[in-house]
């Protein structure tokens, strides 16, 4: 009876995992989760007006949804600064653009692309990247 016990908490065990494994895809939709995380890898880039300038095309950034849920934070690699609390609109089905876009300053993500052109008190950052 122990031995059948241990073999179906064995089971479970692997069922569970499985679970979490296949509940965190790639495919996630930003626009249509409660909750979403996701890394995003491409050319990053960030200046601060002041002289440092930080560029690299293996960068990333991860995106995360926070509660309010509309709003988004955005932690690059290379030591950027990150964005924390920008606002977003859906557009069309799977599409998020920054609440604000212009033709200088927007941020737009969806499931599998992330571009962002950021511009804020002589501060630039831009990322294009794909997850």
């Amino acid at each position: 009876m122990k031995k059948a016990i241990k073999i179906l908490g064995v089971l479970m065990l692997l069922v569970a995992t499985a679970l979490s494994f296949s509940s965190c895809s790639r495919d996630d939709d930003p626009t249509n989760n409660d909750f979403f995380a996701g890394t995003y890898k491409g050319s990053v880039s960030y200046n601060n007006g002041s002289g440092t300038n930080i560029s690299t095309d293996n960068g990333s950034v991860f995106v995360t949804k926070i509660a309010s849920g509309t709003k988004y934070n955005f932690a690059f690699s290379n030591d950027i600064p990150d964005l924390n609390g920008v606002e977003f609109e859906q557009k069309g089905d799977h599409t998020l653009v920054m609440i604000g876009s212009t033709a200088t300053s927007y941020i737009r993500i969806d499931n599998s692309q992330l571009k962002i052109l950021f511009l804020k008190d002589g501060k630039t950052w831009t990322a294009n990247c794909t997850r």
